[in-house]
């Protein structure tokens, strides 16, 4: 009973940040600079039917009406009609979703499968030729931006080697494979740079907890290295490298914009990108929203992979 407590005080607390994070949305993007409307029609547009369009759009209603007008649709399930498509916005998420989901979930399990392993290893044997390299790799991945991670990429493995394709999606109709292909090196660029960060955090966690007492314990009691570090020095080092993950998530989710845009995928960063240079302001809203909802969702789990972790933590909070 008290943890049903705990997880219903967490879930409305979840919710209430996600009510004040979209009216910090919706005023932000309101007070950004550009008439939907006159951008819509061109400035070559009479005002009498840019008039006309903004009240077809409902652009002329007062900010309260229009905010607890896009409130009242989330809580319904409806997100509005996109200025731009003319298409029910939730479809369009949706659509992108399909892209965006897949791609940062391949790259979340790409950065967790280079940094633990090259992490470990590099808190292993300090100052060895692995953790020279471990050093190297977190120094180039956090300096490297995402995006010429992509480009390089297009150059050397799509152009140079021909193994996958420059850009572009083929649709999960296609297939799983061709589809998965497309997302491979996007997927790359994205999990280097948090990889580099996630190995960085996983090495100095692993050396702090290898000097613990209970550590030297275990060995002297005749517990070789390798069972030491992976039944008592590994699992006790991973709460920091949880951590670090449910951070990188909107670390990934934002650079999803620009690799998405590098390599013309349509995915929701692409989605987002269009809408916000044509200031089709429905869109951006729900797309922000959306990625702040996961942000939120993500925390919310991490939080709870804590006590799973560390038994100690069941009982707080």
């Amino acid at each position: 009973m008290p943890a049903l407590t705990r997880s219903a005080r967490r879930i409305g607390g979840l919710l209430a940040v996600l009510l004040i994070a979209s009216l910090v949305i919706f005023l932000l993007i309101e007070a950004a600079p550009g008439d939907p409307a006159s951008i819509m029609l061109g400035t070559s547009a009479a005002p009498d039917t840019v008039a006309a369009l903004r009240a077809e759009l409902g652009l002329n209603r007062p900010l309260a009406l229009r905010y607890l007008s896009w409130l009242g649709g989330l809580v319904r399930g409806d997100m509005g009609v996109s200025y731009t498509y003319d298409t029910p916005v939730a479809g369009l998420i949706l659509d992108r979703l399909l892209v965006t989901l897949p791609l940062t979930a391949m790259a979340v399990v790409l950065s967790v499968a280079i940094a633990l392993p090259l992490g470990v290893w590099a808190a292993n044997r300090p100052n060895g030729p692995v953790d020279t390299l471990a050093s190297v790799f977190s120094q180039v991945g956090i300096a490297v931006p995402n995006f010429w991670i992509g480009l390089l990429l297009i150059l050397g493995v799509a152009l140079g080697l021909g193994w996958f394709t420059t850009g572009g999606f083929p649709g999960w109709g296609a297939g799983a494979g061709p589809a998965i292909g497309a997302l491979v090196l996007p997927a790359i660029a994205l999990a280097i740079p948090q990889a580099a960060v996630l190995t960085r955090v996983t090495r100095a966690a692993v050396i702090e907890v290898a000097n613990e007492d209970f550590i030297r314990t275990a060995r002297a009691k005749g517990l070789s290295r390798s069972r030491a570090l992976w039944r008592h020095t590994v699992p006790n080092a991973l709460l920091p490298v949880v951590t670090m993950l449910g951070l990188q998530i909107p670390f990934l989710i934002s650079g999803a914009v620009l690799v998405e845009n590098v390599f013309t995928l349509p995915g929701i960063g692409t989605l987002a990108y269009q809408a916000l240079s044509q200031r089709d302001l429905i869109v951006v809203q729900n797309v922000v929203l959306l990625f702040t909802l996961i942000v939120l969702v993500v925390n919310f789990a991490v939080d709870g992979l804590y006590s799973v972790l560390d038994p100690r933590l069941r009982g707080r909070t």
